[in-house]
Protein backbone atom coordinates (compact mmCIF):
# COMPACT_ATOMS: atom_id res chain seq x y z
CA UNK A 1 0.00 0.00 0.00
CA UNK A 2 1.61 2.86 -0.77
CA UNK A 3 2.17 5.86 1.71
CA UNK A 4 1.19 9.65 1.04
CA UNK A 5 4.83 10.69 2.02
CA UNK A 6 5.62 14.09 4.72
CA UNK A 7 8.91 15.53 4.65
CA UNK A 8 9.68 17.33 7.83
CA UNK A 9 11.94 20.58 8.10
CA UNK A 10 12.94 21.33 11.56
CA UNK A 11 14.24 25.13 11.46
CA UNK A 12 16.11 26.90 13.69
CA UNK A 13 17.11 26.14 17.81
CA UNK A 14 13.25 25.90 19.23
CA UNK A 15 12.21 23.45 15.98
CA UNK A 16 15.12 21.02 15.99
CA UNK A 17 14.25 21.04 20.06
CA UNK A 18 10.71 19.90 19.29
CA UNK A 19 11.30 17.93 16.35
CA UNK A 20 13.80 16.17 18.63
CA UNK A 21 11.17 15.28 20.81
CA UNK A 22 8.63 14.83 17.92
CA UNK A 23 11.17 12.46 16.67
CA UNK A 24 11.93 10.10 19.93
CA UNK A 25 7.80 9.62 20.26
CA UNK A 26 6.98 8.94 16.63
CA UNK A 27 9.98 6.24 16.95
CA UNK A 28 8.38 4.57 19.94
CA UNK A 29 4.85 4.45 18.17
CA UNK A 30 6.56 2.82 15.12
CA UNK A 31 8.84 0.45 17.33
CA UNK A 32 11.84 1.87 15.83
CA UNK A 33 15.15 2.21 18.01
CA UNK A 34 16.96 5.29 17.92
CA UNK A 35 18.89 4.16 14.88
CA UNK A 36 15.76 3.21 13.09
CA UNK A 37 15.93 -0.68 13.39
CA UNK A 38 12.35 -1.78 14.37
CA UNK A 39 11.81 -4.28 17.07
CA UNK A 40 8.14 -4.09 17.64
CA UNK A 41 6.08 -7.00 17.23
CA UNK A 42 2.82 -5.39 15.84
CA UNK A 43 2.51 -4.98 11.97
CA UNK A 44 0.18 -2.27 12.16
CA UNK A 45 3.46 -0.23 13.17
CA UNK A 46 4.87 -0.22 9.63
CA UNK A 47 1.89 -0.15 7.67
CA UNK A 48 2.05 3.16 7.13
CA UNK A 49 5.94 3.92 8.26
CA UNK A 50 6.55 5.24 4.76
CA UNK A 51 4.09 8.26 5.48
CA UNK A 52 7.32 10.20 7.69
CA UNK A 53 10.01 7.39 6.56
CA UNK A 54 12.19 6.07 3.81
CA UNK A 55 12.91 2.26 4.32
CA UNK A 56 17.11 1.36 3.40
CA UNK A 57 18.20 -2.20 3.65
CA UNK A 58 20.81 -2.25 6.43
CA UNK A 59 23.47 -4.49 7.84
CA UNK A 60 22.66 -7.40 5.25
CA UNK A 61 18.67 -7.89 5.07
CA UNK A 62 17.99 -5.91 8.11
CA UNK A 63 15.86 -2.95 6.83
CA UNK A 64 16.73 0.57 8.60
CA UNK A 65 13.91 3.68 8.45
CA UNK A 66 14.84 6.67 7.86
CA UNK A 67 13.34 9.84 9.10
CA UNK A 68 12.26 12.17 5.54
CA UNK A 69 13.44 15.26 7.66
CA UNK A 70 15.54 18.06 7.62
CA UNK A 71 17.28 19.71 10.33
CA UNK A 72 18.50 23.41 10.11
CA UNK A 73 20.18 26.55 11.58
CA UNK A 74 21.97 29.53 10.65
CA UNK A 75 24.38 28.01 13.39
CA UNK A 76 26.42 24.83 13.53
CA UNK A 77 25.61 24.29 17.38
CA UNK A 78 22.44 22.93 17.52
CA UNK A 79 22.89 20.64 14.43
CA UNK A 80 26.02 19.58 16.49
CA UNK A 81 24.22 18.59 19.33
CA UNK A 82 21.59 16.50 17.19
CA UNK A 83 23.98 14.68 15.76
CA UNK A 84 26.29 13.50 18.67
CA UNK A 85 23.07 13.26 20.51
CA UNK A 86 21.45 10.21 21.19
CA UNK A 87 19.60 10.10 17.42
CA UNK A 88 22.71 11.67 15.81
CA UNK A 89 22.65 8.74 13.43
CA UNK A 90 19.06 8.16 13.17
CA UNK A 91 18.87 10.99 10.29
CA UNK A 92 20.95 11.07 6.61
CA UNK A 93 23.73 13.12 7.21
CA UNK A 94 23.34 15.32 4.23
CA UNK A 95 20.20 16.66 5.82
CA UNK A 96 21.95 18.59 8.52
CA UNK A 97 22.10 21.86 7.00
CA UNK A 98 23.56 24.95 9.03
CA UNK A 99 25.15 28.30 8.69
CA UNK A 100 27.95 29.90 10.86
CA UNK A 101 27.12 33.07 12.37
CA UNK A 102 23.58 32.52 13.09
CA UNK A 103 20.61 35.25 13.13
CA UNK A 104 21.19 37.19 16.18
CA UNK A 105 17.50 37.28 16.70
CA UNK A 106 17.34 39.20 13.73
CA UNK A 107 14.07 38.15 11.19
CA UNK A 108 15.65 40.32 8.51
CA UNK A 109 19.16 37.88 9.05
CA UNK A 110 17.39 35.14 8.40
CA UNK A 111 15.25 36.23 5.75
CA UNK A 112 17.36 38.36 3.58
CA UNK A 113 20.93 37.98 4.64
CA UNK A 114 22.37 34.64 5.80
CA UNK A 115 19.42 32.84 5.00
CA UNK A 116 19.16 33.50 1.90
CA UNK A 117 22.72 31.96 1.59
CA UNK A 118 21.61 29.07 2.71
CA UNK A 119 18.36 28.64 0.93
CA UNK A 120 19.42 26.93 -2.01
CA UNK A 121 21.45 24.17 -0.46
CA UNK A 122 18.23 23.72 1.30
CA UNK A 123 16.27 23.61 -1.51
CA UNK A 124 18.32 21.28 -3.40
CA UNK A 125 18.47 19.06 -0.72
CA UNK A 126 13.90 19.30 -0.36
CA UNK A 127 14.03 18.68 -3.94
CA UNK A 128 16.09 15.48 -3.67
CA UNK A 129 13.44 14.51 -0.76
CA UNK A 130 10.58 15.13 -2.73
CA UNK A 131 11.81 12.91 -5.55
CA UNK A 132 12.57 9.94 -3.96
CA UNK A 133 8.59 9.92 -3.14
CA UNK A 134 5.58 7.89 -4.56
CA UNK A 135 2.76 10.52 -3.76
CA UNK A 136 4.08 13.43 -1.37
CA UNK A 137 1.13 15.20 0.15
CA UNK A 138 2.71 17.63 1.55
CA UNK A 139 5.53 19.02 4.24
CA UNK A 140 5.47 20.32 7.60
CA UNK A 141 7.21 23.08 9.40
CA UNK A 142 8.24 23.21 12.96
CA UNK A 143 9.53 26.26 13.84
CA UNK A 144 9.22 29.22 16.59
CA UNK A 145 8.78 32.83 15.28
CA UNK A 146 9.68 34.94 17.94
CA UNK A 147 14.02 34.28 17.06
CA UNK A 148 15.61 34.81 13.45
CA UNK A 149 16.13 31.77 12.36
CA UNK A 150 13.08 29.78 12.84
CA UNK A 151 11.37 33.46 11.43
CA UNK A 152 13.04 34.78 9.10
CA UNK A 153 14.73 31.68 7.80
CA UNK A 154 11.33 29.47 8.09
CA UNK A 155 9.09 31.88 6.22
CA UNK A 156 11.82 32.22 3.41
CA UNK A 157 11.97 28.47 3.03
CA UNK A 158 7.82 28.16 3.09
CA UNK A 159 7.62 31.25 0.21
CA UNK A 160 10.34 29.09 -1.60
CA UNK A 161 8.25 26.04 -1.38
CA UNK A 162 5.01 27.37 -1.93
CA UNK A 163 6.61 28.38 -5.34
CA UNK A 164 8.18 25.30 -6.23
CA UNK A 165 5.12 22.76 -4.76
CA UNK A 166 2.35 25.12 -5.46
CA UNK A 167 0.52 21.72 -5.33
CA UNK A 168 1.59 20.31 -1.97
CA UNK A 169 -0.44 21.31 1.20
CA UNK A 170 2.50 23.13 3.32
CA UNK A 171 1.81 22.74 7.32
CA UNK A 172 3.29 24.27 10.04
CA UNK A 173 3.43 23.90 13.80
CA UNK A 174 4.52 27.60 14.84
CA UNK A 175 5.75 28.31 18.14
CA UNK A 176 4.28 31.89 19.23
CA UNK A 177 6.37 34.49 21.59
CA UNK A 178 4.47 35.38 24.74
CA UNK A 179 4.69 38.65 26.68
CA UNK A 180 5.31 36.87 29.55
CA UNK A 181 7.79 34.24 28.80
CA UNK A 182 9.75 36.34 26.54
CA UNK A 183 13.03 36.03 25.68
CA UNK A 184 13.90 38.87 23.49
CA UNK A 185 12.58 42.38 23.06
CA UNK A 186 11.91 42.60 19.15
CA UNK A 187 10.21 39.21 19.57
CA UNK A 188 7.23 41.55 18.65
CA UNK A 189 8.70 42.53 15.53
CA UNK A 190 9.63 39.11 14.40
CA UNK A 191 6.13 37.67 14.99
CA UNK A 192 4.59 40.07 13.35
CA UNK A 193 6.92 39.84 10.03
CA UNK A 194 6.56 36.12 10.16
CA UNK A 195 2.66 36.18 10.67
CA UNK A 196 2.21 38.32 7.42
CA UNK A 197 4.37 35.73 5.27
CA UNK A 198 2.21 32.96 6.98
CA UNK A 199 -0.64 34.28 5.75
CA UNK A 200 0.30 33.80 2.14
CA UNK A 201 2.14 30.85 2.26
CA UNK A 202 1.06 28.40 4.42
CA UNK A 203 -2.23 25.97 4.21
CA UNK A 204 -2.41 25.21 7.78
CA UNK A 205 -0.44 26.85 11.15
CA UNK A 206 -0.75 25.03 14.00
CA UNK A 207 -0.22 27.74 16.89
CA UNK A 208 1.33 27.48 19.78
CA UNK A 209 2.98 29.32 22.64
CA UNK A 210 5.26 29.23 25.50
CA UNK A 211 2.46 31.09 27.93
CA UNK A 212 0.15 28.22 27.45
CA UNK A 213 2.81 25.30 27.71
CA UNK A 214 4.19 26.88 30.71
CA UNK A 215 0.72 27.03 32.66
CA UNK A 216 -0.40 23.69 31.56
CA UNK A 217 2.97 22.34 33.15
CA UNK A 218 2.82 23.86 36.67
CA UNK A 219 -0.60 23.37 37.17
CA UNK A 220 -1.56 20.14 35.24
CA UNK A 221 1.70 18.42 35.24
CA UNK A 222 3.05 19.65 38.48
CA UNK A 223 5.94 20.57 36.98
CA UNK A 224 7.41 23.42 39.40
CA UNK A 225 9.94 24.97 36.98
CA UNK A 226 9.39 24.09 33.37
CA UNK A 227 12.30 23.06 31.42
CA UNK A 228 12.13 22.89 27.26
CA UNK A 229 12.61 19.03 27.58
CA UNK A 230 8.81 19.43 29.88
CA UNK A 231 7.39 21.88 26.93
CA UNK A 232 8.68 20.00 24.06
CA UNK A 233 7.22 16.89 25.55
CA UNK A 234 4.02 18.65 25.42
CA UNK A 235 4.11 19.97 21.54
CA UNK A 236 5.22 16.30 20.61
CA UNK A 237 2.35 14.46 21.99
CA UNK A 238 -0.13 17.46 19.76
CA UNK A 239 2.09 16.73 16.71
CA UNK A 240 2.00 13.03 17.14
CA UNK A 241 -1.64 13.10 17.60
CA UNK A 242 -2.40 15.54 14.88
CA UNK A 243 -0.62 13.13 12.42
CA UNK A 244 -1.96 9.80 13.75
CA UNK A 245 -4.63 9.42 11.46
CA UNK A 246 -2.16 9.85 8.73
CA UNK A 247 0.42 7.03 10.55
CA UNK A 248 -1.97 4.41 11.62
CA UNK A 249 -4.86 3.07 9.56
CA UNK A 250 -8.12 3.92 11.30
CA UNK A 251 -11.85 5.18 10.58
CA UNK A 252 -12.65 8.33 8.69
CA UNK A 253 -8.79 8.38 7.62
CA UNK A 254 -7.38 11.11 6.03
CA UNK A 255 -4.27 13.04 5.02
CA UNK A 256 -3.16 16.84 5.22
CA UNK A 257 -5.37 18.26 2.49
CA UNK A 258 -8.79 16.52 3.92
CA UNK A 259 -8.00 18.06 7.06
CA UNK A 260 -7.28 21.29 5.56
CA UNK A 261 -11.07 20.41 3.39
CA UNK A 262 -12.66 20.02 7.22
CA UNK A 263 -11.19 22.45 8.75
CA UNK A 264 -10.24 25.92 6.74
CA UNK A 265 -13.59 27.81 5.43
CA UNK A 266 -11.68 30.79 4.16
CA UNK A 267 -8.12 30.42 3.05
CA UNK A 268 -6.30 33.31 4.77
CA UNK A 269 -7.95 31.99 7.89
CA UNK A 270 -6.06 28.82 8.78
CA UNK A 271 -4.66 29.37 12.39
CA UNK A 272 -5.60 26.51 14.25
CA UNK A 273 -5.23 26.33 17.74
CA UNK A 274 -4.25 22.42 19.25
CA UNK A 275 -5.52 21.29 22.67
CA UNK A 276 -4.60 17.27 24.11
CA UNK A 277 -6.50 15.68 27.03
CA UNK A 278 -5.69 13.50 29.06
CA UNK A 279 -3.36 16.11 30.40
CA UNK A 280 -2.61 14.95 33.82
CA UNK A 281 0.37 14.12 36.14
CA UNK A 282 2.16 10.81 35.62
CA UNK A 283 2.12 10.36 38.86
CA UNK A 284 -1.71 10.09 39.12
CA UNK A 285 -2.14 9.01 35.71
CA UNK A 286 -2.99 4.95 37.01
CA UNK A 287 -5.42 5.89 39.06
CA UNK A 288 -7.61 8.11 36.65
CA UNK A 289 -9.78 6.64 34.17
CA UNK A 290 -11.15 8.69 31.22
CA UNK A 291 -14.55 8.34 29.40
CA UNK A 292 -15.09 9.50 26.13
CA UNK A 293 -17.34 12.48 26.91
CA UNK A 294 -14.69 13.68 29.44
CA UNK A 295 -11.69 13.49 26.33
CA UNK A 296 -14.44 15.68 24.60
CA UNK A 297 -15.00 17.82 27.66
CA UNK A 298 -11.33 18.39 28.06
CA UNK A 299 -10.29 19.19 24.36
CA UNK A 300 -12.43 21.88 24.72
CA UNK A 301 -11.74 23.57 27.84
CA UNK A 302 -9.29 26.58 27.53
CA UNK A 303 -6.92 24.97 30.39
CA UNK A 304 -5.95 21.88 28.05
CA UNK A 305 -5.44 24.45 24.78
CA UNK A 306 -1.51 25.04 23.49
CA UNK A 307 -2.52 28.95 23.04
CA UNK A 308 -3.59 31.22 25.54
CA UNK A 309 -6.59 32.47 24.62
CA UNK A 310 -9.99 31.82 25.83
CA UNK A 311 -12.39 30.26 23.20
CA UNK A 312 -15.52 31.67 25.18
CA UNK A 313 -14.67 35.18 23.88
CA UNK A 314 -14.80 33.70 19.95
CA UNK A 315 -16.75 31.22 18.21
CA UNK A 316 -15.77 27.88 16.41
CA UNK A 317 -15.56 28.26 12.51
CA UNK A 318 -14.60 24.04 12.59
CA UNK A 319 -12.83 21.66 14.62
CA UNK A 320 -11.26 18.34 13.94
CA UNK A 321 -10.99 16.17 16.80
CA UNK A 322 -8.80 12.56 16.70
CA UNK A 323 -9.13 10.03 19.34
CA UNK A 324 -6.50 7.44 19.87
CA UNK A 325 -7.16 4.36 21.47
CA UNK A 326 -10.06 1.62 22.01
CA UNK A 327 -13.29 4.19 21.40
CA UNK A 328 -16.29 3.42 19.80
CA UNK A 329 -17.22 5.67 16.95
CA UNK A 330 -20.88 6.10 18.23
CA UNK A 331 -19.85 7.09 21.49
CA UNK A 332 -17.34 9.65 20.26
CA UNK A 333 -20.09 11.11 17.76
CA UNK A 334 -22.50 11.61 20.78
CA UNK A 335 -20.03 13.05 22.91
CA UNK A 336 -19.06 15.83 20.62
CA UNK A 337 -22.69 16.45 19.55
CA UNK A 338 -24.04 16.29 23.03
CA UNK A 339 -21.02 19.17 24.03
CA UNK A 340 -22.11 21.04 20.74
CA UNK A 341 -25.50 21.48 21.60
CA UNK A 342 -24.79 22.58 25.41
CA UNK A 343 -23.34 25.04 24.14
CA UNK A 344 -24.51 25.98 20.60
CA UNK A 345 -23.66 29.67 20.65
CA UNK A 346 -20.12 28.84 20.63
CA UNK A 347 -20.26 27.48 17.27
CA UNK A 348 -21.95 29.02 13.95
CA UNK A 349 -24.17 27.98 12.93
CA UNK A 350 -23.56 28.54 9.33
CA UNK A 351 -21.56 25.87 8.92
CA UNK A 352 -23.38 22.50 10.02
CA UNK A 353 -21.49 19.54 11.08
CA UNK A 354 -18.69 21.30 11.98
CA UNK A 355 -16.88 19.00 14.17
CA UNK A 356 -15.33 16.36 12.45
CA UNK A 357 -14.33 12.81 14.55
CA UNK A 358 -11.45 10.51 13.50
CA UNK A 359 -10.35 7.93 14.99
CA UNK A 360 -7.43 5.63 15.76
CA UNK A 361 -7.05 2.30 17.34
CA UNK A 362 -3.29 2.69 18.18
CA UNK A 363 -3.31 5.10 21.39
CA UNK A 364 0.16 6.78 22.33
CA UNK A 365 2.79 4.85 24.14
CA UNK A 366 1.61 4.50 27.79
CA UNK A 367 -1.68 5.70 27.52
CA UNK A 368 -4.66 3.70 26.74
CA UNK A 369 -6.79 6.35 25.43
CA UNK A 370 -6.11 10.16 24.67
CA UNK A 371 -7.46 13.12 21.88
CA UNK A 372 -6.22 16.19 19.96
CA UNK A 373 -8.46 18.45 18.83
CA UNK A 374 -7.60 21.04 16.30
CA UNK A 375 -9.87 24.25 16.22
CA UNK A 376 -10.62 26.87 14.34
CA UNK A 377 -12.05 29.64 16.72
CA UNK A 378 -12.37 33.36 15.93
CA UNK A 379 -10.99 33.96 19.22
CA UNK A 380 -7.20 33.46 18.03
CA UNK A 381 -7.45 37.13 17.04
CA UNK A 382 -6.52 37.67 20.98
CA UNK A 383 -3.07 35.83 19.81
CA UNK A 384 -2.22 38.25 17.44
CA UNK A 385 -3.79 41.56 19.15
CA UNK A 386 -1.40 40.36 21.55
CA UNK A 387 1.34 40.62 19.32
CA UNK A 388 -0.05 43.68 17.73
CA UNK A 389 -0.30 45.66 20.49
CA UNK A 390 3.79 44.92 21.83
CA UNK A 391 4.58 45.71 18.11
CA UNK A 392 2.89 49.10 17.94
CA UNK A 393 4.59 50.19 20.90
CA UNK A 394 7.77 50.08 19.53
CA UNK A 395 7.33 50.96 15.98
CA UNK A 396 5.42 53.71 16.76
CA UNK A 397 9.16 55.04 18.09
CA UNK A 398 10.44 53.23 15.28
CA UNK A 399 12.66 51.74 18.18
CA UNK A 400 15.32 48.69 17.26
CA UNK A 401 14.55 48.93 13.45
CA UNK A 402 18.24 49.99 12.30
CA UNK A 403 19.04 46.29 13.00
CA UNK A 404 16.86 45.30 10.33
CA UNK A 405 16.79 47.98 7.97
CA UNK A 406 20.62 47.48 8.03
CA UNK A 407 20.13 43.64 6.63
CA UNK A 408 18.56 45.54 3.53
CA UNK A 409 15.12 45.55 4.34
CA UNK A 410 12.56 48.37 3.69
CA UNK A 411 10.71 50.00 6.95
CA UNK A 412 7.41 49.50 4.42
CA UNK A 413 7.97 45.79 5.28
CA UNK A 414 6.76 46.54 8.82
CA UNK A 415 3.51 49.33 8.00
CA UNK A 416 2.72 46.06 5.37
CA UNK A 417 2.77 43.07 8.04
CA UNK A 418 1.16 45.54 10.87
CA UNK A 419 -1.86 46.46 8.55
CA UNK A 420 -2.18 42.96 7.24
CA UNK A 421 -2.42 41.98 10.86
CA UNK A 422 -5.13 44.71 11.56
CA UNK A 423 -7.35 43.01 8.26
CA UNK A 424 -6.67 39.46 9.84
CA UNK A 425 -8.23 40.05 13.34
CA UNK A 426 -11.16 42.38 11.12
CA UNK A 427 -11.95 38.75 9.20
CA UNK A 428 -11.71 37.45 12.60
CA UNK A 429 -14.49 39.38 14.08
CA UNK A 430 -16.47 39.41 10.97
CA UNK A 431 -17.08 35.77 10.79
CA UNK A 432 -17.06 35.59 14.48
CA UNK A 433 -20.18 38.22 13.87
CA UNK A 434 -21.99 36.58 11.00
CA UNK A 435 -25.21 34.78 11.50
CA UNK A 436 -27.16 32.36 9.53
CA UNK A 437 -29.64 34.35 8.61
CA UNK A 438 -30.09 38.19 6.39
CA UNK A 439 -31.48 40.07 8.82
CA UNK A 440 -31.28 39.93 12.70
CA UNK A 441 -33.45 38.49 13.52
CA UNK A 442 -31.95 35.08 13.94
CA UNK A 443 -31.96 33.71 17.88
CA UNK A 444 -28.38 32.46 18.69
CA UNK A 445 -29.31 30.64 21.43
CA UNK A 446 -31.29 28.55 19.54
CA UNK A 447 -28.70 27.68 16.71
CA UNK A 448 -29.29 24.17 15.28
CA UNK A 449 -26.52 22.12 16.75
CA UNK A 450 -25.75 18.78 15.00
CA UNK A 451 -22.05 18.52 15.34
CA UNK A 452 -20.77 15.28 14.29
CA UNK A 453 -19.39 14.22 11.16
CA UNK A 454 -20.13 11.33 9.36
Amino acid sequence: MLSREIINLQVGQAGNQVGESFWQDVLAEHGLDQAGIYHGTDPVQLQRVGVYFAEVNHAGSQSKYVPRSLQIDLEAGVCDRVRSGPMGGLFSPETYLHGESGAGNNWAKGFYTEGAELIDPILEVVRKQAEACDVLQGFQVIHSIGGGTGSGLGCLLLTKMREEFPDRMLATFSILPSPKVSETVVEPYNAMLSVHQLVETSDLTICIDNEALYDISIRALKVNSPNFKDLNGLISKVMCGVSTSLRFPGQLNGDLRKLGMNLIPFPRLHFLMPSYAPISDPKTQSYQGTSVPELVQALFDRRNLLVACDPRNGRYLTAATIFRGNVASREAEVAVRELQTRNSNQFVEWIPDNVSVTLVSVPPVGQKQAAVALSNSTSIQELFLRTHETFAAMYKRRAFLHWYTGEGMDVMEFSEAESNSQDLIAEYQQYQEARAGDEDEYDEEEAPSEGFSQ
